[in-house]
């Protein structure tokens, strides 16, 4: 089975991706293309990662023309916000949930295999073992929203009620959210219909009614409640997450504290970029597992 491998990345985050296509020109096996999707004014940027395997692709091929970037008033230039008519300004974090949406109407592969540019593989692994008689692996905790988390939790929940027309939601609450998960493409064309068959217009404009969104929940949540699960089966997360500073100290031998804690199952770590690990340590300890 052929899979898209799909990173949505900005300039900032430049480096972070470069190691990521390291290790995954190191780890990664199989039948794979990697699509890195980024805005207009980051493509050169991140056109010296192009190879065989590696295409980057602009937001302005894949979303509406009416959803563009504009300087940040409120950070003198230095950052960027999405305007649209149809909602509130958007953030960059938002813009790259739905390029990797949208990247699934323009894709010939199966699956669809998404790695945030914070990660790094310290395995070997092939996506077309994510696949198991038709069905491919979704990740899915059981309870692991639970009331007392983050009002962001909640609200996302609340979206995802609104955008597919299910719910209400109940508490605790499945989570669908990691850092490296994948989905069937089909499936990701079938949500984006159903969203414009609900709503009578674009799926853009139907999402960004709210900036409280998050496209693992929408994905999961059309999985399990609308779907029943057709085409997927429950997977445990794929990656490790370093989620807050406050977890191990910041230096080389708290990344390894940290490594040491990796799952048998899983292939990589994530190292929140905001989290402030340097990113040489970060390297030399992906290089040291490679060595």
């Amino acid at each position: 089975m052929r899979t898209a491998v799909v990173t949505a990345s900005y300039a900032g985050d430049f480096e972070r991706c470069r190691l990521l296509c390291e290790s995954m020109d190191l780890r990664l096996k199989g039948s794979w293309t990697h699509y890195i999707l980024v805005a207009p004014f980051d493509v050169s940027l991140f056109r010296t990662l192009e190879g065989p395997r590696r295409r980057i692709v602009s937001e302005r091929d894949l979303l509406p023309s009416w959803l563009r970037a504009i300087p940040d008033p409120t950070s003198r230039g230095r950052s960027k916000i999405w305007i649209s008519p149809f909602g509130l300004p958007l953030r960059g974090w938002h813009v790259q949930q739905l390029r990797r949406f949208a990247l699934s109407r323009h894709i010939n592969e199966e699956a669809m295999f998404s790695i945030d540019s914070d990660v790094v593989l310290l395995r070997d692994f092939d996506p077309a073992s994510l696949w198991h008689n038709g069905r491919l692996a979704l990740y899915s905790k059981v309870d692991g929203i639970q009331p007392e988390m983050p009002s962001n939790h909640l609200e996302w929940l609340a979206h995802s009620d609104r955008l597919l027309g299910i719910g209400p939601y109940r508490l605790p609450a499945t989570d669908y959210i990691n850092t490296l998960i994948g989905w069937r493409s089909d499936t990701c064309r079938a949500l984006l219909d159903y969203i414009e068959n609900l709503h009578g217009h674009g799926w853009v404009r139907a999402i960004i009614r709210s900036r409280q969104f998050s496209e693992c929940l929408i994905y999961g949540r059309f999985v399990d409640e609308v779907l029943n699960g057709e085409g997927h089966y429950a997977a445990e997360a794929l990656c490790h997450v370093l989620w807050t500073e406050d977890d191990y100290e910041r230096d080389l031998p708290g990344l390894q504290r940290f490594l040491a804690r990796m799952g048998p199952n899983q292939i990589g770590i994530g190292v929140q970029s905001f989290v402030g690990h340097d990113l040489d340590d970060i390297r030399a300890l992906v290089l040291g597992n490679a060595a």
